[in-house]
């Protein structure tokens, strides 16, 4: 045993080591504290992932809207040389060329269509007037739920991007 002085003047009797030394053991997470980090990320995450879908979403958008562009400036290229638009997208070498989420995208050139009784092309867009939304052609891609319908104001067509008045609108159907 240690023999110590204390403030009284006399000695104190100091316990051994082992008794007050601090255990090398390691001490463990309880299951409250475990239950409570558990419950912190599930609320992080439920309050992150729509916003994390979200991005995906806009950041998919941004690149069909980009990839449109490119085959609307082929397409325009295509005419200046030809003096015709091309029937398919396989004339500018895009037929494979799939949008973000895994589609086609859709092209039809007016050239190679019957007209109604009205003077409009057959399964040409068409505004929530319906009126066709080009002159020459459309090209589109069906967006985030992959169906597509004629009139733009359609549930179906709402999430397409789309080219529109002849190259002067290029995005989403619903801000069209």
């Amino acid at each position: 045993m240690d023999h110590q002085p204390n403030m009284c003047g006399g000695t104190s009797v100091r316990p051994p080591a082992w008794i007050w030394a601090p255990h090398n053991r390691r001490r463990a997470f309880t299951l409250i504290e475990l239950m409570s980090v558990v419950i912190i990320l599930g609320i992080a995450v439920a309050l992150g992932y729509p916003k994390y879908l979200d991005n995906v979403t806009r950041a998919r958008n941004a690149r069909a809207t980009g990839e449109l562009e490119n085959i609307n400036a082929e397409l325009v290229g295509y005419h200046s040389t030809h003096q015709a638009f091309p029937p398919s997208l396989a004339d500018i070498g895009r037929a494979n060329l799939l949008d973000p989420w895994g589609n086609p995208y859709r092209y039809l050139s007016f050239a190679t269509v019957r007209v109604n009784a009205r003077g409009m092309p057959q399964g040409s867009r068409r505004d929530r007037f319906m009126v066709p939304i080009n002159t020459y052609y459309d090209l589109y891609s069906m967006g985030k739920n992959g169906t597509t319908s004629v009139p733009l104001n359609s549930g179906e067509g709402r999430d397409d991007i789309i080219v529109a008045r002849d190259g002067g609108f290029i995005g989403l159907a619903w801000k069209f």
